[in-house]
């Protein structure tokens, strides 16, 4: 038996080791001076047995690692209310609440400030962010890496001290759902989790008090929301939405996949044509901040939307974060404080906004 022969008999059952046997080998072969015909013909023939081994273990390990991804695509994260997480961000805090609707607890994160605690603050209300997370499955320890952006900021007095809840969406991430059990996201956020912040909590209980953002499927869930409830927020920051999903849901009748169908007209498109149309018949007037990193794959989607709003009429001020990716996270150690910022404008220009009405309501009386 030849030299080839012997190797190949050694190294072809081991399919998992071969592909670096192989490359080593051809390493040697190719950097030793061979002499003798009969050698060179060996080696010649060991060169191209070892070659394709390479070449068919290369293609193997791919569709192992390729059929793992494709496994992976078709098992999704299990879905829970409650989500429980550790954190190293001080004042960030885990907590539950009975849903009156499903009967099981939900989970939330909320960030209370340090002056939230302080004796001297213990009369004082806070306004509240309300923060929606990305991707499907929902969970609310998603998006809690931000929490420490903010506590930075809050210590360092960049931005007034500010409650921060991180929600959970739901199965369908801040969708309602009716088609599948407890799946409600929107109802619950809106009609369940805010009433429970603000009995809970020393907020800000109205809309001048209260802001909602989010980014991705949270930037989809934040512009829809906003444009539903109007009356709740006086300040919206949906980032880096997923804005052509939302237009194929909007063109397709509430189709959003194969085995995805919404109600129509829930999208934001349409719901922000609807508010467009009845924002000068007495609807509440938001600020909105639409932000997007120009690496994002939803970045020109994002600026085909920003074009829309601007036909409809629907102001808005606009973030492009450059260099950053489809990233909550980059996006903040960019921009953090411009996302921040704009909140504290909100809350004190609709401060104002108030006291002038009062004033003007003072006068009329």
């Amino acid at each position: 038996m030849g030299l080839a022969d012997k190797l190949i008999e050694a190294n072809t059952p081991k399919a998992a080791g071969s592909t670096t046997f192989a490359f080593s080998a051809l390493q040697f072969l190719n950097r030793e001076k061979l002499f003798g015909y009969s050698f060179r013909k060996e080696c010649v023939m060991l060169r191209l047995v070892l070659l394709v081994a390479f070449l068919c273990s290369s293609v193997g390990y791919e569709a192992q690692a390729a059929e793992k991804r494709q496994q992976s695509k078709q098992k999704p994260a299990a879905f829970s209310w409650v989500n429980p997480a550790e954190s190293r961000t001080p004042g960030l805090e885990h907590a539950t609440f009975r849903s009156p609707s499903m009967g099981i607890d939900v989970g939330f994160f909320v960030y209370l400030p340090e002056a939230y605690r302080q004796p001297i603050h213990r009369a004082k209300r806070f306004p509240v962010v309300y923060y929606l997370h990305g991707g499907r499955p929902g969970s609310e320890k998603k998006s809690i890496s931000l929490a420490a952006f903010i506590h930075q900021a809050t210590t360092e007095k960049t931005i007034s001290p500010t409650i921060y809840v991180f929600i959970n969406g739901g199965p369908v991430s801040h969708y309602n759902y009716p088609e599948m059990e407890n799946a409600m996201g929107e109802d619950v956020f809106i009609h369940e989790l805010i009433p429970h912040i603000d009995r809970t909590y020393r907020t800000i209980a109205n809309r001048s008090g209260r802001a909602i953002e989010g980014f991705s499927q949270g930037g989809r869930g934040t512009m829809r929301i906003v444009f539903r409830h109007p009356e709740l927020f006086c300040s919206a920051a949906p980032g880096g939405g997923g804005y052509a999903t939302e237009k194929r849901i909007s063109e397709e009748g509430g189709r959003e996949s194969e085995t995805l169908r919404f109600e129509e007209g829930y999208n934001t498109w349409d719901l922000a044509k609807a508010y467009a149309v009845k924002k000068n018949a007495g609807l509440p007037a938001f600020r909105m901040l639409v932000y997007v990193g120009t690496e994002g794959f939803n970045y020109e989607n994002n600026l085909e939307f920003m074009e829309y709003l601007d036909s409809i009429g629907v102001p808005f001020h606009r973030l492009l974060v450059s260099g950053a990716p489809h990233s909550a996270k980059i996006i903040y150690e960019k921009n953090a404080t411009d996302i921040l910022g704009f909140h504290q404008q909100s809350f004190q220009m609709q401060l104002q906004d108030d006291s002038n009405t009062e004033k003007r309501q003072g006068l009329s009386d």
